[in-house]
């Protein structure tokens, strides 16, 4: 995911962060609440950077700005009552009262009905779970995957080594069931990203062995685990006793499928057919497909390019819409396909959705070009009640857009071969669309509105004027950009409620844009509150600094309809500052959260929120909120992750008894390095591995 937008920071000392000057990255101080080693490594400072959005189309602060300024007034004794009963610890307000949680709908049980005390905002370098809960390593960066992998030596890695280890920074998790067994199943997780200074002893590495290895630890992982004794306990099978292990990898070949293969701008001097690329980069998250495959979305791949000559100018527009500049992480220096100059069309391989089929470790992955080409967060799968496959996918960067795919033909149910061939065809003929959305107009001091979907393309057709079929897809920003949708705080993951059918999109933030409303109105669209640390108070910031969590009603013609209606069902934020909002439940009895990134659903229907870059300066977490009945909007802390680190996932195993949480880039702070941790989670070594935690009752 990426790191929080923040507005242009003034960087606190000279120095960059350790290794910045060596990957030919900026010198950057802290941005809001990510660490310049975050915004660095993680995007390439995008945040840095001038909005790519320049379409000028309605933003989404401006489409509920006025219904949040009436709810303020309307209902602003009401929160002003609400603030005076909160009780504080440390600043923030207290863990609700332990409590039975919702009423169960039938078949319910496990992660659901837990009761738990909720988790304290805390800075501990720990992963920070309830009483009565423990949190167990399930695997580390470095571990085996594969059956010939080494043993892991951090003074002596190669790309070799890193090829068959378990990769860096675990965003995504799933869990796919076993083909054999039902006490077993598939791990799969991505390794988004890399921070280099963190990762290698000093005088250990050359700068081209950093620059391999860091290459090399991108990618994807699959894992073959198995039940313990214990409810909810998992633990991996031993490598070299099991067929399924897989690490993707920079050297793993993916098919190109859909519409736009073999476009002459897919086209390199290594695939002159633009039909099959090598490797997977800044895998973000993703989903598990109804027939057991997993996407996974390539995001913030642009920074990988360096240029040791001018740019292309017949793709400049396209470039720019997609912050490819030419001043990337050096990595043309060992593999010169990531030299613009040289291979102008490389950038055009990456930004895709990917599909890979765990249970087939000899079988190709894909990259699905019929659901265009963005800084995807990743994609998740509903069947529509028509049968067609519809996959939600939101583009994370400051202002885009939200998307959605409507496949051509139906998902066929039942178990045989020949379906699952059928099913894993379904993303490559369809529909893709981008959002619009309309405030309600109305003084009922709610925050809702409705919706719109517009065609983009379909497998067939452009529909968008001036534009190809390949244009579209190739680049759908651009696309979209001349259709008028709007403009979004950053859509993360979007997912489909199981139990309800409506439709939950993380919003994590937008601070770097105003608004088009007089200042002296009320508008806390344009203002959030933050905090430095957690003694200290809080102060109002710029923009959308908190995040917020939409809520979609698909209308008539459910997940294919072209009709929807929408509410703000979270203002993420302190409950004591005014502008925050969990679904009308009283503010004094939710914790705070703050940059809500992945969701998840238990059995009962309950929303699983992670969050990445809280501004109310305790760590990330992750929260259970319900979201119907008397409990809707209850929002209780759950678990915290280590100092500097990201809540990814999160995934609620099938038998509902352990929840399953990647911690990404743990002590990722400024002036961290090898030698001078900020954190040495997960305590198994002196330096930091991003892992994966298994939580479970005991």
């Amino acid at each position: 995911m990426t790191p929080s937008p923040c507005a242009a920071g003034t960087a606190t000392n000279d120095t960059a962060a350790p290794g910045a000057q060596l990957l030919g990255l900026p010198r950057r101080g802290p941005h809001g609440s990510r660490s310049a080693m975050t915004c660095a490594f993680r995007c390439g400072n995008a945040c840095d950077m001038p909005i790519p959005n320049v379409s000028g189309n309605e933003e989404f602060h401006d489409v509920v700005g006025r219904a949040m300024a009436r709810r303020q007034v309307l209902q602003g004794g009401v929160a002003a009552a609400a603030v005076g009963a909160l009780a504080l610890a440390h600043g923030t307000p207290a863990a609700a009262a332990p409590h039975r949680g919702p009423r169960p709908r039938p078949g319910g049980s496990g992660a659901g009905t837990w009761p738990f005390t909720p988790v304290a905002p805390n800075r501990a370098d720990e992963v920070t779970v309830p009483d009565g809960f423990t949190a167990e390593l399930l695997i580390a960066w470095g571990d085996p995957v594969t059956r010939h992998a080494p043993a892991f030596d951090v003074r002596r890695q190669s790309a070799a080594a890193a090829r068959s280890q378990f990769g860096y920074n675990n965003d995504y998790v799933g869990l796919v069931p076993h083909p054999a067994r039902k006490d077993r199943a598939l791990l799969v997780v991505n390794h988004e990203y890399t921070d280099e200074p963190l990762m290698f002893p000093a005088g250990t590495h050359t700068p081209e062995q950093v620059l391999e290895v860091a290459i090399a630890n991108h990618g994807m992982s699959v894992v073959e685990v198995q039940q313990g004794r214990s409810p909810g306990q998992w633990s991996v099978v031993n490598p070299r006793s099991t067929r399924y292990n897989r690490r993707l990898h920079d050297r793993t070949v993916f098919d190109v499928t859909g519409p736009a293969a073999g476009d002459p701008r897919l086209r390199t001097q290594a695939d002159p057919s633009g039909r099959r690329v090598l490797g997977t980069f800044n895998n973000c998250a993703g989903g598990t497909t109804p027939w057991g495959t997993v996407l996974s979305g390539e995001e913030n791949f642009n920074q990988y390019f360096d240029a040791s000559g001018d740019l292309d100018p017949r793709y400049a527009a396209s470039y720019a819409r997609y912050g490819i500049s030419g001043s990337g992480r050096g990595w043309s220096q060992v593999d010169a396909r990531f030299d613009l100059t040289a291979e102008p069309h490389e950038p055009f391989r990456f930004g895709w959705v990917v599909e890979v089929d765990p249970t087939d470790p000899h079988s190709r992955p894909r990259k699905h070009t019929m659901l265009g080409r963005f800084k995807h967060e990743g994609a998740n799968v509903t069947v529509a009640r028509s049968g067609h496959v519809v996959a939600y996918m939101g583009d994370d960067e400051r202002g885009d857009y939200l998307y959605r795919f409507t496949s051509r033909h139906t998902y066929d149910p039942r178990p045989s071969a020949r379906a699952r061939r059928h099913n894993m065809s379904l993303l490559s003929e369809g529909t893709l669309w981008v959002a619009r959305l309309t405030g309600d107009g109305t003084a009922d001091g709610v925050h809702d509105g409705t919706g719109e979907w517009i065609k983009l393309a379909d497998e067939r057709r452009s529909y968008v004027p001036g534009m190809s079929l390949a244009d579209v897809l190739i680049d759908t920003r651009l696309a979209a950009d001349a259709v008028s949708p709007t403009r979004m705080d950053r859509p993360e993951d979007v997912e489909v409620n199981p139990v309800n059918g409506r439709v939950y999109a993380a919003l994590t933030n937008n601070s770097n844009r105003g608004s088009r409303f007089p200042a002296d109105e009320p508008n806390p669209v344009t203002t959030s509150y933050v905090r430095s640390s957690l003694d200290a108070p809080l102060k109002p910031a710029s923009g959308n600094r908190n995040g917020y969590v939409l809520e979609i009603e698909p209308g008539r013609g459910g997940h294919t309809g072209t009709s929807f209606t929408w509410n703000l069902m979270l203002v993420c934020g302190d409950p004591q500052a005014p502008e925050t909002w969990f679904a009308g439940f009283p503010k004094q009895l939710v914790s705070p959260i703050s940059c809500p990134d992945n969701v998840a659903f238990d059995r009962t229907g309950n929303l699983w929120i992670s969050t990445d870059g809280n501004a109310l300066g305790s760590n990330d977490g992750l929260f259970r909120v319900p979201v119907e009945g008397p409990r809707r909007g209850l929002v209780e802390q759950f678990l915290t992750v280590p100092l500097g680190a990201e809540t990814c996932g999160p995934f609620i195993s099938p038998d509902q008894q352990s929840v399953l949480v990647a911690v990404q880039h743990p002590g990722e702070i400024d002036g961290a390095t090898f030698e001078t941790p900020a954190s040495t989670w997960p305590h198994t070594h002196a330096f930091p591995r991003p892992g994966v935690v298994v939580v479970r009752r005991t």
